[in-house]
């Protein structure tokens, strides 16, 4: 996709008090969070993330119903508080405006929690789509269901959307792209270790089980599930490798609808745009055409009736956490228990609190940023983001392995590079948008549909860079080189341990400053973004030398990473995941030099026994301090391009000198590297 997204390198700060003139100094002196989580039995060089975090983990287990635990859930766990305060008191306002944001946050709140409407009506609000899928009867039809599925629930067969060009940015375009298959990765399909072995095993009986629940015999869904997870094996042995995914040049390629569809006679593109509200279509950007070609050979080799099983599943499958109890424990069993590894659900109220936020985004966030977001949050973003822009800037000066025509460009795209902090100026105009008490799952769809509309609106218009495409209570943040844009939403401002008084800037720089601005601009020049120029388009403008010796590098930090064992015998994929391991090394060198500026650093003053290199090293960790199930480890190295929250740590505070330094790590402690395969990038 156009958009880089990332599982934030999670700004974390101050809070409540944020922004009054504290110096670093007048930290209460109780016993610092720091130090409370350290690990004193473990060597810091051996396994600095377990000794920074260690004893924060020992004493917080991870719930039965989560994945995880660590600040990424303390966090989430209250914004998650003060969006269900929002939920409760709108769903208790009956008399709210029709049409307001009131009235249809509290309506959508209200109808997930109605768990007896919900237990009594079952799968039943889907039988008339059901009714429709197996009206069925060529492949046409098919091609407008697969497009009716796109806008109100799944994404069978293909991906698609409409965004940037990345050759064009100042023109939307539609794409499409390998897709189709409800289990992660299409390696879990091939992969022959114990644990993929299990997941295809789980998967089955879960086919099975939701053909069941549709109502077919027992034998009828035994076939159908043999028949769908043929059908979606196929499919999986067509897409590419997620790694080769990563190259925008490799994936993409434009051409006219009549190609296409003279390509790929028997997937009628023409009658799929024509249902999803685009009639008049020149061209399409395929991410992967051969996916494509092979698709359309699947149409002829697989019977329509199997087809129509895999749309009846795919539909279930999206919606089946928004009806019933049953239902929703099946999808549950499944993705989260097999998957990764959660014991039991999470009570209803998150669920819903969590759903409500995700179809209601910008409603939501009108709420959260005039009730709960602490006023100068934008201020204080803008202050340490221009701090890290003004290093980044000293560093690419400084580069030897960069020409300096190379470093010309490289600065004009870092100077024209546009930060979004804290929330938009303008919100999305939501009011098309229908929400009553009666369904549930119908409200979904609804807001699903309402998003399709949304974003297929945009075709044939001039890109809107003012556009958000995060909420402001959306912990997380992002890097859009269509955009040569870097978004952080304003609930970053939160750090669990300093609600009422000021992180110290040893903490600010490090996580504010590295893990989230230094990270994030360092996508614009990692392995990706250097293929975008400063206004966002997809050419290349690097010399061959600088792209040489740069790519050496990253080849460098791909075997640094592909080294590190996971989960049991399975390794990180060090090309998957060298663009995060990119951004995570430049960050932290970004944070560490701004750091460097600060009186705090300058003064050499220890808090709670820590000296300020310590303190900044440690907050770095805290920044990825999370402790995740194995099964969720291992379904996170097959298919997320961001390394395990251990390797975030260990990985680039092993490539940095000062880190060496400043915890004493030696020949023979596991995190030490030789000074020649210390990667150094920026």
């Amino acid at each position: 996709m156009k958009k880089i997204s990332f599982p934030l390198p999670y700004v974390v700060v101050l809070a409540i008090m944020a922004f009054s003139n504290t110096s670093f100094s007048s930290v209460a002196q109780t016993q610092d969070v720091l130090v409370s989580h350290i690990d004193s039995t473990v060597r810091p060089g051996n396994d600095f993330f377990m000794y920074a975090n260690g004893r924060w983990f020992k004493e917080h287990p991870i719930p039965p119903s989560e994945q995880s635990n660590g600040i990424f859930q303390m966090i989430q766990d209250t914004i998650n508080a003060q969006i269900h305060d929002v939920c409760v008191s709108s769903a208790k306002n009956q008399n709210a405006v029709k049409g307001s944001a009131r009235q249809k946050i509290g309506d959508f709140y209200y109808s997930g929690m109605d768990s007896v409407s919900l237990n009594k009506n079952g799968i039943t609000p889907l039988k008339i789509d059901f009714a429709r899928i197996n009206r069925i009867q060529n492949g046409k039809e098919l091609m407008q269901m697969v497009a009716y599925l796109h806008t109100v629930a799944a994404s069978p067969m293909f991906g698609f959307y409409v965004g940037q060009d990345d050759k064009i940015s100042s023109k939307n375009a539609i794409h499409l792209s390998q897709g189709g298959l409800s289990l992660p990765d299409r390696d879990y399909y091939f992969a022959t270790d114990k644990q993929a072995v299990e997941v295809r095993k789980q998967f089955m009986i879960y086919l099975q089980q939701q053909f069941r629940n549709m109502g077919y015999e027992p034998a009828r869904a035994n076939t159908a599930a043999l028949q769908v997870m043929k059908l979606e094996t196929a499919l999986a042995k067509a897409s590419r490798e997620r790694a080769d995914t990563r190259d925008p040049l490799k994936n993409y390629t434009k051409v006219t609808l009549t190609a296409l569809e003279h390509q790929t006679p028997h997937l009628y593109f023409a009658a799929f745009m024509q249902s999803m509200g685009l009639p008049t279509v020149d061209s399409v950007i395929v991410g992967q055409p051969e996916f494509l070609t092979a698709v359309n050979g699947m149409m002829t080799t697989f019977p329509l009736s199997v087809w129509k099983d895999y749309l009846k599943f795919q539909l279930l499958n999206s919606l089946s956490d928004y009806l019933n109890d049953a239902t929703y424990r099946l999808s549950f069993n499944f993705y989260a228990k097999t998957l990764r590894g959660i014991q039991e659900p999470r009570p209803r109220w998150k669920r819903v609190t969590d759903q409500t936020d995700g179809a209601l985004g910008d409603l939501v966030g009108q709420v959260y940023v005039s009730d709960y977001l602490p006023k100068g949050t934008k201020a204080k973003l803008y202050e340490i983001g221009h701090r890290i822009k003004e290093i980044y800037a000293e560093r690419i000066k400084n580069l030897d392995w960069m020409s300096p025509a190379t470093k010309v460009k490289a600065l004009h795209k870092l100077d024209v590079m546009i930060m979004k902090v804290g929330y938009p100026d303008k919100w999305k105009d939501m009011s098309a948008l229908q929400i009553d008490r009666s369904s549930y799952v119908k409200n979904v769809m609804r807001a699903n549909e309402w998003a399709v509309h949304y974003m297929i609106a945009k075709y044939g218009k001039p890109v809107d860079r003012t556009e958000w495409d995060m909420e402001p209570q959306t912990y997380n943040a992002y890097y859009n080189p269509s955009n040569n844009e870097i978004v952080v939403p304003g609930c970053n401002i939160l750090v669990p341990g300093y609600e009422h008084k000021m992180a110290d800037d040893a903490i600010l720089y490090s996580i504010i400053g590295g893990s989230t601005f230094g990270h994030e601009m360092t996508h614009g020049f990692d392995d990706q973004g250097c293929k975008y120029d400063a206004e966002g388009n997809l050419h290349n403008w690097w010399t061959p030398e600088d792209s040489t010796k740069f790519f050496a590098k990253t080849k460098m930090i791909v075997a640094q990473f592909s080294k590190y064992i996971a989960v049991d015998s399975l390794h990180v994929n060090g090309d998957m995941t060298q663009g995060e391991n990119i951004a995570d090394l430049g960050g932290i060198t970004m944070g560490y030099q701004a750091f460097q500026q600060t009186e705090q650093y300058k003064s050499h003053e220890k808090i709670d026994g820590l000296t300020p290199d310590e303190r900044f090293f440690l907050g770095y960790a805290m920044a990825w301090m999370i402790d995740e199930r194995p099964q969720a480890v291992a379904n996170q190295v097959r298919s997320d391009v961001h390394s395990p929250a251990k390797f975030r740590v260990n990985g680039p505070l092993s490539d940095l000198d000062a880190f060496y330094k400043t915890f004493h790590v030696h020949k023979g402690d596991a995190m030490w590297l030789p000074e020649s395969l210390r990667v150094k990038i920026w």
